[in-house]
């Protein structure tokens, strides 16, 4: 039993990468982070009784090895880095004086064909890799990650204003992104 264990779990070590890399910037956190869940999966084999399917549990180890190697980095990166996060400038020239859309974005025909579009996703995945590093971080905690504001501030060491200001600007750089590179296909 455990040899087709170890080999169920090496088999997800593509899938992992994949996830990992939309999380986390540098193949080094990457590999690290799957690596490190690899071998906490091995380890707890006796544990996982199969009431979940193993690539969710694994997924789930994951998800925990993220935010490691997240608290981590902040911890090792100044509070006040520049990394293009401070400058709403760019955001302002979209909106007129009254706070409304100069040029309205697009409506989105069907949504939910879009996310079953493997172009898609790699435009998604590409417009996430040009965010600033913090707001990526951020982004990707609240919406892949699932994590609470008050979670994501304790771990990146940010006022709750700051995090909603850097969600308020991912999503808007994603959109913008994503018309430019994807819906105007």
């Amino acid at each position: 039993m455990a040899k087709d264990f170890r080999k169920e779990v090496e088999a997800l070590r593509p899938y992992l990468v994949r996830y990992a890399s939309i999380q986390l910037r540098g193949t080094d956190a990457v590999e690290d982070a799957v690596q490190e869940t690899l071998l906490a999966a091995l380890a707890a084999e006796a544990t996982f009784a199969g009431r979940s399917n193993l690539r969710t549990w694994i997924t789930g180890i994951l998800k925990h090895k993220i935010i490691d190697v997240i608290r981590q980095s902040s911890r090792h990166r100044a509070l006040d880095a520049v990394d293009g996060e401070e400058s709403a400038e760019d955001f302002d020239a979209l909106f007129d004086e009254s706070g409304h859309w100069r040029d309205p974005p697009h409506a989105w025909p069907h949504p939910e064909d879009a996310l079953q579009e493997k172009q898609f996703v790699a435009a998604l995945e590409k417009c996430l890799a040009a965010l600033p590093a913090r707001t990526s971080q951020v982004f990707l905690m609240r919406e892949h990650l699932g994590s609470e504001t008050a979670e994501i501030c304790k771990e990146l060491g940010i006022t709750s204003t700051h995090c909603w200001v850097l969600l308020y600007r991912a999503r808007m750089a994603l959109r913008a992104c994503l018309e430019k590179g994807w819906l105007r296909k």
